[in-house]
């Protein structure tokens, strides 16, 4: 399922609006939730069986909270790191969480993964 690019950005936008919370101890406590209050899932623990269970809004949240922190600074160099559109995001969560053995998988990790093998946006 494609998601049109307006839409995606509206959303994004909106979740942008809402702000985000700084990321908090390594159980999650404190960190942003998967794309709003009816999932209480922190990002970093946010995994394929969240996102089935998520709406359109909600993994659209996910996707640019996600891809806030993967696109910030990298190194000493001032350089930042390698994002993906929403639309590629959405399918490659999509391709992989639509698989029964991948239901622990976290969200960033895809993410991450798939950005890494991505050109760089300009």
């Amino acid at each position: 399922m494609k998601c049109p690019k307006a839409i995606a950005a509206a959303l994004g936008a909106a979740a942008i609006s809402l702000g985000l919370a700084a990321c908090g101890d390594e159980d999650g406590a404190g960190a942003p939730v998967l794309g709003g209050p009816a999932i209480d899932t922190a990002v970093q623990l946010a995994n394929c069986t969240d996102w089935e269970d998520a709406t359109v809004e909600e993994r659209l949240g996910t996707i640019n909270q996600i891809e806030n922190f993967v696109g910030g600074p990298v190194g000493n160099d001032n350089g930042v790191g390698n994002t993906l559109t929403d639309d590629q995001a959405y399918d490659v969560m999509e391709g992989w969480c639509g698989e029964q053995y991948s239901r622990g998988f976290r969200l960033y990790k895809l993410y991450t993964r798939a950005a890494a093998f991505t050109p760089p946006q300009q």
